[in-house]
């Protein structure tokens, strides 16, 4: 998992309340058992046609098929970001289409907690703010915004500066791009001599025989 700790970045304006997880990865697109390659399924039904007689092709309306916004590490959403179904591949459809971070007033809770484990930053600001950054890529697409997360602050190159909240622990795993296999593997050694001393005690050592 990639360390996050200054991300500087443009932004991806997706001004949306209420973006649920079958909306940011559909459900025919589950049945993969990789993590990965799910970025190209990213927003599938917005980002093609759905009626008339152009169905199924590009949405160039749509944000992210935008070349101006191509390579932008940071999407700005509305609140209540990943709501719907517990599914963890809209963490991955996110990651592997590149985002590394996303900015918005509020999240559901498991996506936050999915998200996190997948090496994503969520920062949560006040709607305010979420609108006028927004509102900043919207007008220009190569407005960059700055993502300290060791000192746990968001600037960009207008002025603008907050803070915000996270979790010491996720915030640990973040910097040291560290998620559940990694943690564990910190112990490979201790996990090893249990192991080893688990083998000799109950399987190789010789059983005793009842008298």
């Amino acid at each position: 998992m990639q360390p996050i700790n200054v991300l500087t970045s443009t932004a991806a304006p997706l001004d949306i309340s209420n973006i649920d997880t079958d909306q940011i990865i559909p459900k025919q697109f589950l049945k993969r058992i990789e993590r990965t390659g799910y970025g190209e399924f990213l927003f599938f039904d917005w980002r093609r046609i759905q009626e008339g007689p152009n169905t199924g092709e590009p949405n160039t309306e749509f944000v992210l098929n935008q070349p101006q916004y191509a390579g932008a590490k940071i999407l700005i959403a509305g609140k209540n970001f990943g709501c719907g179904s517990s599914r963890e591949h809209a963490a991955w459809a996110l990651t592997d289409f590149g985002f590394l971070a996303v900015i918005a007033p509020t999240f559901a809770d498991i996506f936050f907690s999915n998200a996190g484990k997948n090496g994503m930053a969520l920062v949560r600001l006040p709607e305010s703010d979420v609108s006028l950054l927004s509102a900043r890529s919207a007008a220009n697409p190569k407005h960059k915004i700055t993502i300290n997360l060791e000192a746990q602050t968001i600037t960009d190159d207008q002025g603008f500066s907050a803070t915000f909240e996270i979790d010491p622990f996720r915030k640990y795993c973040l910097l040291n791009g560290l998620d559940d296999i990694g943690l564990t593997l910190r112990h490979e050694s201790e996990l090893d001599s249990y192991e080893s001393g688990h083998d000799k005690d109950f399987w190789l050592a010789p059983r005793a025989t009842a008298s």
